[in-house]
């Protein structure tokens, strides 16, 4: 003879039929969202477009011979890798086809880091690559190219917006700020030498881990981790000493126009620099050895 079931076995069993319903209802919609959500993508990615946009260069590789990939940040399309024959310029005669035949010369000269462009930019589905048209210089610099002190600090400055920018999408108020402080230091004649440390302290604001100020006092900590102040040490290695914490707190103070009021030596603005990368690896993971770093030390 079986068992009967009692009152409250019935509402377990129903209550328990219950949540598992309302899981499955909750995995169907959450599917149905993510399968709306790339199909909308797709679709709005099956017709080639074209955008004009003001680029900088941030570098080039060669890709066998007559071509290149440069990688761009740009305006209106955000960090974009674009495909160049042996010379890009003005378009040629047929609208579509964009820079893939070799369309005027200087593609060396246009395509110098962190030069700064205005080109048209043709996008098409399924292609990681993007091309270009009507490539014009948008930045004539006047000293950046012709100083030495200047190009070391160019040169670092474009590989580290190649690391911080990987992923970045369409921020006008980021690349505005980029293209400023570029056309600052070209113009700039003297106080240049904290020039890296102040744009990768207000940089950070734009990217969304620029350090919390307010919970500083004399003696605290900064973690680096969380970007603030702390009156302890934190329970990780990840962490600035007093002293250490209350040089960060100035590189923060820093502006363009400022900067050359803040004397360091070579030593101290060497670990000022290592501090601030140190900061970044901590918030983009994939952000990877500077290679420009060693000719920065020497200056």
């Amino acid at each position: 003879m079986g068992i009967i079931p009692t009152l409250s076995d019935l509402r377990v069993q129903r209550y328990t039929f219950f949540l598992k319903l309302t899981n499955f209802i909750a995995i169907f919609f959450t599917f149905h969202h993510i399968f709306r959500t790339f199909a909308g993508k797709k679709h709005l990615i099956s017709v080639e477009m074209e955008e004009k946009s003001r680029c900088i260069v941030l570098r080039t590789v060669k890709l066998g011979e007559g071509k290149m990939i440069a990688d761009l940040l740009c305006r209106e399309c955000g960090r974009l890798s674009v495909l160049l024959p042996s010379s890009v310029g003005r378009r040629p005669s047929s609208r579509r086809g964009g820079g893939a035949h070799g369309v005027g010369v200087g593609c060396r000269q246009l395509f110098q880091p962190l030069s700064v462009l205005e080109a048209d930019i043709f996008l098409a589905p399924r292609q990681t690559l993007a091309r270009l048209n009507d490539v014009r210089m948008a930045v004539v610099y006047t000293s950046l190219p012709f100083d030495g002190v200047k190009l070391s600090l160019a040169f670092f400055v474009a590989e580290f917006l190649s690391f911080s920018t990987r992923d970045m999408h369409c921020d006008h108020i980021l690349y505005d700020f980029v293209e400023q402080s570029l056309q600052w230091l070209d113009a700039a004649e003297r106080g240049i030498a904290n020039f890296h440390l102040v744009f990768m302290m207000r940089m950070a604001r734009f990217l969304g881990f620029h350090p919390d100020l307010e919970g500083f006092s004399p003696g605290a900590f900064f973690d680096l981790r969380e970007g603030c102040f702390s009156s302890s040490a934190p329970c990780h290695s990840d962490f600035l000493t007093p002293e250490e914490a209350e040089r960060f707190l100035m590189l923060t103070r820093m502006t363009h126009g400022t900067a050359h009021l803040f004397r360091m030596t070579r030593d101290e603005r060497n670990h000022a620099t290592d501090l601030c990368l140190r900061f970044y690896r901590l918030h983009i993971p994939s952000f990877g050895e500077m290679k420009t770093l060693e000719v920065l030390r020497a200056l």
